[in-house]
């Protein structure tokens, strides 16, 4: 699994296609994340579908899905900057949940604020509408393996 996510990596760096780096992550793909920008940016979406709804009565997307969607934006963000060799490892995850999530596509886009020799902190903001209205904000730190200098 980690020489071909390298490999889409490095490939949606050179090329710009987010999508190849999405496909290579089983649960994005699961998910059905899509990339929404291209020349490779981070910028994401994930379309509605009526199996993503947690409240009926509202309806509401599932919290669980948002905060899945955030990391996974998280996670795409550092295999798409930067040169890892293996899946970046979870050390934390924070949201803030702002609004319920309607029964819309979501978008998030990340940012990766520090990244140190072993750990990078990445902040991601979720909506639907309009950018300046999110629905969610999350911040993670993320264990990192780089790849080696010959790779």
């Amino acid at each position: 699994m980690s020489s071909t996510l390298y490999a889409a990596g490095r490939a949606a760096r050179q090329s710009g296609d987010l999508q190849g780096l999405i496909d290579a992550v089983p649960y994005a793909r699961f998910l059905g994340i899509r990339s929404a920008a291209p020349e490779s940016s981070a910028l994401l979406q994930l379309p509605f579908r009526e199996g993503l709804v947690g409240n009926p009565a509202l309806p509401a997307i599932h919290g669980g899905v948002t905060a899945a969607f955030m990391e996974n934006a998280a996670l795409l963000c550092l295999l798409l900057r930067l040169d890892v060799l293996r899946m970046p490892k979870s050390v934390d995850f924070a949201i803030d949940y702002l609004r319920s999530g309607r029964p819309l596509t979501l978008y998030a886009d990340a940012e990766i604020s520090r990244v140190g020799s072993r750990v990078a902190h990445v902040s991601v903001r979720c909506w639907q509408d309009q950018v300046q209205q999110p629905i969610a904000l999350a911040r993670g730190h993320f264990l990192l393996e780089p790849a080696p200098e010959s790779a």
